[in-house]
């Protein structure tokens, strides 16, 4: 077999060995078709059946309930930012965004496109290190916005904020997507690029629930309605087929490791070993997010200088521990453990890290 590192980029991430090798298997011969996946007919029975398995399997994974929809889209991410103020945005009704981050900076930008931003609380004043917790919604509100999870700061969200009940909340969940069970009814409507937690770049996930998809203007172009994609089951044109399949061999593999439950014990085992490490290292390591708010899914932190992080990141790369540089608005150094980053290469990275610094103090 081909090498395989430790990777831990934060995106495109690491994926289950066993969905690329079943990939890889498949690749030629399509369940029986003779085809490759990115052959075949998007009309076929065979993509059909792939395609409502996946949607089924995302509604028993993260118990979602019968009054909400799942659109599979193109676009990534950064393309709900527009859709979702699109969508949702009611006349003379402010739109309300907690920043929390670079891509809750580019949604809010987004927004403003359609209509009055509020933001309610941000935690630029120190380096988005934090969630913020004494803030409110306002009824009367389009919707209420958070991402869940801030890949570049390494912050999260602990709790859910109260919304008015006639406010939808509405939450990126692009880095933490089934890495922790959530009530799907807490929300309005959910949305997440795949390439960290569900499969590679190029598709994404909606859930939205089915009484907002009324709300869109008939001058909205086609294809930026979700109740476009809603009607034909995310049909309407021809959809990412290979993201998509791959996403569906991802969720094949959750469900047989027991799920999100299961899958959410093993991410806070993974990232306890490394903040461990930080919390254990006397100032040697610091860690950027504060205790109350850190990720399970972006472990980030600092040290002493540039040139310490560069060695760092430089051996631990020669151990095949890859990616481990910080984003360059924050600096240091970031352990990205999504899903499929396996228990034995986060215990090698703590290792390291423990390694490390007995040999530079």
């Amino acid at each position: 077999m081909t090498k395989r590192v430790f990777n831990f980029y934060p995106g495109p991430a690491t994926l289950p060995l066993k969905v690329l090798e079943k990939a890889r298997d498949e690749f030629l011969d399509f369940q029986g078709t003779g085809m490759s996946v990115m052959e075949i007919s998007h009309r076929s029975k065979e993509w059909d059946k792939t395609m409502l398995e996946a949607t089924d399997q995302v509604k028993r994974l993260m118990g979602v309930p019968d009054d909400y929809k799942i659109i599979w889209l193109g676009g990534g991410a950064s393309t709900q930012f527009y859709m979702a103020p699109a969508n949702l945005s009611l006349p003379g009704k402010k739109m309300e965004y907690v920043n929390t981050g670079t891509w809750a900076t580019k949604a809010i930008k987004e927004a403003k496109l359609f209509g009055e931003v509020n933001v309610v609380a941000s935690s630029e004043d120190e380096k988005f290190s934090y969630i913020p917790k004494d803030f409110k919604f306002n009824s009367g509100t389009s919707f209420a916005h958070i991402t869940s999870n801030n890949t570049i700061y390494g912050t999260e969200w602990n709790y859910w904020p109260d919304v008015p009940s006639d406010v939808p909340l509405v939450c990126d969940m692009s880095s933490d997507l089934m890495a922790r069970e959530v009530n799907v009814k807490d929300f309005g409507v959910i949305y997440a690029g795949a390439q960290k937690n569900l499969g590679p770049a190029g598709v994404t996930l909606v859930i939205v629930r089915e009484d907002l998809l009324g709300r869109v203007s008939e001058k909205t172009p086609t294809m930026m309605k979700w109740k476009t994609h809603t009607d034909t089951e995310s049909m309407f044109n021809t959809p990412p087929v290979f993201a998509v399949y791959i996403c569906k061999l991802s969720l094949d593999y959750l469900e047989e490791l027991g799920g999100v439950k299961a899958m959410e014990k093993m991410n806070r085992e993974k990232a306890k070993l490394l903040y461990d490490a930080i919390d254990a290292s006397d100032g040697f390591y610091k860690g950027h997010a504060r205790k109350d708010s850190r990720s399970l899914m972006n472990v980030t932190f600092t040290m002493a200088n540039p040139e310490l992080e560069d060695k760092c990141a430089k051996e631990a790369a020669e151990l095949d521990l890859i990616g481990l540089k910080g984003h360059r608005s924050v600096g240091g150094m970031r352990a990205s453990i999504y899903n499929a980053m396996p228990l034995e290469g986060v215990k090698k990275l703590a290792q390291f890290m423990k390694d490390f610094q007995k040999r530079n103090q």
